[in-house]
This record gives structure tokens, C-alpha cells and sequence, in this order.
């Protein structure tokens, strides 16, 4: 409660446990009730307060994105690692992120990649609203392109190369969170009915979207360029067969998060 009692009250927690005898304002003390019924009906903490942390950035989240995961940071982690061994580590770097989101990893890899040219897409024009104003929050609304689009495919069916719609022939590094989640294991899970099922539901095995992505993506990967797809923990090896089917020649793996799960997929070309 003392994290809604310091949004309410616009003071950090510190203060309040230095001040035990504040009290609330009336304004105060009403949002503080509708909070906490929010919360305790289930509301995910993020949504109620509009923001959260990822890689030390804040992000806004609204019910339209999925709330920022420490998980996720291990994706930024292995780009990052990726481009460093480029001999030339950002020089005409080219990035796109399918499935953005709220945006926190376009807006991350632009934060530490000043160079580089990002383009970020999402089915969703809810989602690609909440990540265009996060890149405007990061004074990076110039620095990355967002495109409504299913994957590589946009919804500007006027423009049939997409490629040229995104700006770009081919991109040097392709990223994504996509939907993974097992059908019936999603509909057990708390997140369920809290945060968007579009982002959430991978189809019965939780691989219909990255299999599409993985596929697709040959199309529009550059010559010696690396791919970085987020999974379930139970896809690492249908992940792993999935990604050597398309990229035979290509150094594929899969790292494990911090608890020891199974958690992104990594090619190299």
C-alpha cells in the first residue's frame, strides 16, 4: 500500500516512513481508496500507477501494452553484447523490433545506441501509441520509426514492398517479445483478463508467431546479421529446431534467463 499511498501523495516512500503523522488531503485520500480497490480487484500495480521501470528507464503503461519485464532486459543484454563485437559497432547499425509494445526496447537500444537507425512495429495502433510517446518522453521521438504492421507485413495495403514502407532494405539486427504464451496455459495464469491477450497468446503451442517471425525473417535479415526473439520456457528446443530449419548455416542458441529458464532465442548469421 505505501507505493500507492506515495503516488497519491506525490512523495516517495522514504518521506513517508520519515513522516508517519502526514496525512492525506480529502483529493488525496479518495484516489487512494479507488487505488487500492483497483488493486485489490486485481489490477496489476503498473497500470494503476501508468508507469514502470526497465533498464533503469520508466516507462508509461496503459491496459493496451504488456508491463516492462526483468526478463526482457536479457534480449537488450545479448543485442548489445552482439553489437559490441561488430567491428564497427554502430556504424549504419540498422535494428527493427517487431511486437514493440509499450516501446521499452526500441527506446532502450536508442538511449544507449545513439547512432543507430530503429524501427519498431505492432499490430496493435493502441500500442503504438503508448510506444510513440515513450520515445517522446526519451526525447527519441526522431530517432525511431513506428509502424502499424503484423509482423513485416504493414496495414498500408497502398504499399505492397514493405521494406520501403519501413524505410530500410534490410536491418542488421531483428528483435522481439512476441505473443508465447500456450493458449491453455494462458488462460490459468493471473495476467490473464489484466494485460492484452494479443500480446500474450502464441497460439496452442505458444510458437504460431515466432514461427511466422523466424520464417519471414530471411527475407529482410542483412548479410551477417543476428536475430533475438524472447520465448516460453518450455520452447527451447522446438525454438532451437525451428530457428536451424531456417538458418541452417547460422551459429543458434538458446540463453537461459536468471532463474535458469529458457528464454531467448539467439541466431547469428
Amino acid at each position: 500500500m505505501q507505493v500507492l499511498l506515495a503516488h497519491v501523495s506525490g512523495r516517495n516512500r522514504a518521506w513517508l516512513f520519515a513522516h508517519p503523522e502526514a496525512s492525506l488531503t480529502p483529493e488525496q485520500e479518495q484516489a487512494f481508496q479507488q487505488a487500492r480497490q483497483r488493486f485489490e480487484q486485481g489490477e496489476p500495480l503498473p497500470y494503476i500507477l501508468g508507469h514502470w521501470e526497465f533498464y533503469g528507464l520508466d516507462f508509461h503503461v496503459t491496459p493496451e501494452v504488456l508491463i516492462p519485464r526483468p526478463e526482457t532486459e536479457l534480449l537488450i543484454e545479448s543485442a548489445l553484447a552482439w553489437v559490441r563485437m561488430r567491428s564497427q559497432p554502430e556504424a549504419g547499425l540498422r535494428i527493427l523490433d517487431l511486437c514493440t509494445g509499450s516501446g521499452c526496447i526500441p527506446v532502450t537500444l536508442a538511449t544507449v545506441l545513439p547512432n543507430a537507425g530503429i524501427v519498431a512495429t505492432d499490430i496493435s495502433p493502441a500500442a503504438l501509441a503508448v510506444a510513440r510517446l515513450n520515445a517522446e518522453k526519451h526525447g527519441l521521438g526522431g530517432r525511431i520509426r513506428f509502424y502499424e504492421a503484423d509482423l513485416f507485413e504493414t496495414k498500408d495495403e497502398r504499399d505492397k514492398a514493405t521494406a520501403l514502407v519501413f524505410g530500410l532494405s534490410s536491418f542488421d539486427l531483428i528483435l522481439s517479445n512476441p505473443p508465447y504464451i500456450p493458449t491453455e496455459t494462458l488462460h490459468g495464469l493471473d495476467v490473464y483478463g489484466h494485460e492484452p491477450t494479443l500480446a500474450l497468446d502464441g497460439g496452442p503451442d505458444g510458437m504460431i508467431v515466432t514461427r511466422r517471425l523466424l520464417a519471414e525473417s530471411k527475407r529482410y535479415l542483412a548479410e551477417g546479421g543476428a536475430i533475438r526473439v524472447e520465448i516460453e520456457a518450455g520452447q527451447g528446443e522446438i525454438a532451437l529446431e525451428t530457428a536451424k530449419s531456417h538458418f541452417p548455416g547460422a551459429k543458434v542458441q538458446i540463453h537461459k534467463d536468471l532463474a535458469g529458464i529458457d528464454r531467448l532465442l539467439a541466431i547469428d548469421t
